[in-house]
């Protein structure tokens, strides 16, 4: 199975032990059995070396048994936690793009209910392989016995192995079915707790939500999982019952037509007896590595499409000193959808500079956000080129491109500890950043850990910015960061914080719909449509709106109507 050559394949030693001490096991207890059956037909007194030999096995059987169990549940969970890392390595080396496309309910699924049959199946290999030496040498002893016994046993499992492999494909293609509709199934899971709000808000909505949609997914797994596990079921009763038919054609007919004595029919029945449980636990645990066999295939399928993405790696140091970012030309499109509708962004040109503030509006749905993510290299341009000084931004380089740049999205995520920083260096500004930020008297933090993130957005997004001001990176991304904030902080954040960035020889980037607030900025773009608006082709006017006067920023004369006809755009 391909379980199990996945198991072999990330660790043959402890495999090669485990299934070692696994056929040692079984092959004692067969031994023991054989030894029960002698003793038990000889009159004679069982000898001090038979008795020393059964006294050993007993030690050694269970022994073997726990040797091969204690390297198989070592190897699972290695296993398990190299699929995940491995798993989750990938999927930060692969362009954000492509994972948006899998959807998270994807990967989710993959680093939880797969990974974990995949773990399930192989803590359950020793246990197949013992009942596999047992089921073997009850065969070879059962030829000691009576060869012609064993021709029809071999045949009987012949036609029980003919009869069982129909129905086992048949349950294979249920349980597959069912692991494709567990992503739907999961991706509703995400709306039933991101919803959450919206559903309580909305009964009907809640009520549709449950009935029309989670409970469709979540039939559809329950009915193929039933039917899949019943064949299993089916199966298996089928093959217990072939068992049963040949004990009772060994006492009934074949003693006799064998002409076989009373002993060996009965070492025979007793062997064909105990392997009854083997063959029970066997076939009981086939449907566990079919499920980690179509698991592991997903997660192959998975890692197939993230390797064929090209790899993002760290292979350039990020650049101490910059003077000029330019844009040149740069396109970005996305496929189209169902409808046959595609979006694009660009052709855009700009240049940014340290110490220069630069708003971007336009109307939801413009491009804003992804030229925001074009600009700090979390998506690969389709055309034109982004440079850093003289530097032109590849796949080679553009994780070291990424390092220049903290921002906070609009779909921001809040970590409860300060990743990859000095929080021991950065106690005191801490300390200062929370007071600035208005909300010391909300949150701690001890040990480089948040004592809360249970807060407003607003607040969450304060503590965002937080870690942003702590990265203290070059260039600054805020994606519609004021949004969420009060009257107060707003005019804090466009009057205080962006002009002391600035001062810091900080360039910094804010998607923005204030346009109160445009007065601060050095230079407006307002997108539409995914491009920026084309100059006026008055050079002189253009250099002019470009860069607004002092006095105009400090008078406030910028206003709306000005940046929408197109006198503040590159």
């Amino acid at each position: 199975m391909r379980v199990i050559r996945f198991a072999a394949g990330n660790a043959i030693h402890l495999v090669a032990f485990s299934v070692g001490a696994g056929v040692v096991a079984g092959l004692g207890s067969t031994v023991l059995i054989a030894l029960v059956n002698r003793t038990l037909s000889n009159p004679q007194p069982a000898t001090p070396g038979l008795i020393a030999l059964y006294a050993a096995l007993c030690a050694l059987v269970p022994l073997t048994r726990l040797a091969s169990a204690t390297l198989l549940i070592r190897l699972s969970q290695r296993m398990t936690y190299d699929v995940r890392m491995g798993l989750s390595g990938r999927i930060l080396a692969v362009p954000l793009r492509h994972l948006e496309d899998l959807g998270v309910h994807r990967l989710l699924a993959a680093l939880t209910d797969d990974v974990a049959a995949i773990s399930n199946a192989v803590v359950n290999i020793p246990v197949v392989c013992v009942n596999m030496a047992i089921l073997f040498g009850c065969i070879v002893y059962v030829g000691y016995l009576s060869l012609p016994v064993l021709a029809v046993m071999l045949g009987a499992i012949g036609v029980g192995v003919v009869c069982y492999l129909a129905p086992m494909a048949r349950a294979n293609r249920r349980l597959r079915l069912a692991r494709e509709v567990q992503n739907d199934l999961f991706k509703n899971f995400n709306g039933l707790t991101g919803g959450i709000k919206e559903l309580k808000l909305h009964q009907p909505r809640a009520d549709t939500f449950t009935g029309d949609v989670l409970e469709v997914s979540a039939e559809g797994v329950r009915h193929h999982m039933t039917a899949g596990m019943t064949t299993y079921a089916a199966a298996s009763s089928l093959g217990q019952g072939l068992l049963f038919g040949f004990l009772g054609l060994l006492i009934f007919s074949l003693g006799s037509a064998f002409n076989l004595g009373m002993e060996v029919i009965a070492g025979c029945v007793l062997v064909a007896l105990y392997m009854m449980s083997p063959l029970e636990v066997i076939v009981n645990v086939l449907p566990v590595f079919s499920r980690a066999d179509i698991a592991l295939q997903h997660i192959e399928k998975l890692g197939l499409s993230l390797a064929s993405q090209p790899s993002e790696r760290m292979t350039a140091a990020p650049a101490p000193e910059w003077r000029t970012l330019d844009l040149d030309r740069v396109e970005f499109h996305y496929p189209p959808d169902e409808g046959g509708r595609g979006f694009s962004v660009g052709p855009i040109s700009m240049r940014l500079t340290p110490g220069e503030i630069v708003f971007v509006t336009g109307g939801n749905g413009t491009g804003k956000t992804t030229f925001a993510k074009l600009l700090t290299g979390l998506y690969a341009p389709d055309a034109g080129e982004i440079r850093l000084d003289r530097t032109i931004i590849d796949d080679e380089n553009r994780v070291a491109y990424r390092q220049n740049f903290s921002a906070v999205f609009f779909d921001f995520f809040l970590f409860d500890r300060f990743l990859g920083i000095n929080v021991a260096q950065a106690g005191d500004r801490i300390a200062a950043y929370l007071d600035e930020l208005q909300i010391a008297h909300k949150v701690k933090v001890r040990d480089g850990s948040l004592s809360t993130t249970e807060l407003s957005q607003g607040q969450r997004k304060r503590l965002a910015l937080l870690t942003a001001y702590l990265e203290d990176r070059p260039i600054y991304v805020f994606d519609e960061w004021a949004a969420d904030q009060d009257p107060v902080f707003k005019d804090v954040f466009y009057r205080k914080l962006l002009p002391e960035l600035k001062q810091r020889g900080k360039a910094v980037v804010v998607i923005s719909h204030d346009d109160r607030y445009f007065e601060i900025a050095d230079r407006v773009i307002e997108l539409q449509a995914g491009k920026a608006l084309e100059p006026s082709g008055d050079a002189a006017a253009e250099r002019r709106w470009r860069a607004p006067s002092d006095e105009k920023r400090a008078s406030g004369e910028i206003n709306r109507s000005e940046v929408l006809d197109g006198r503040y755009n590159v």
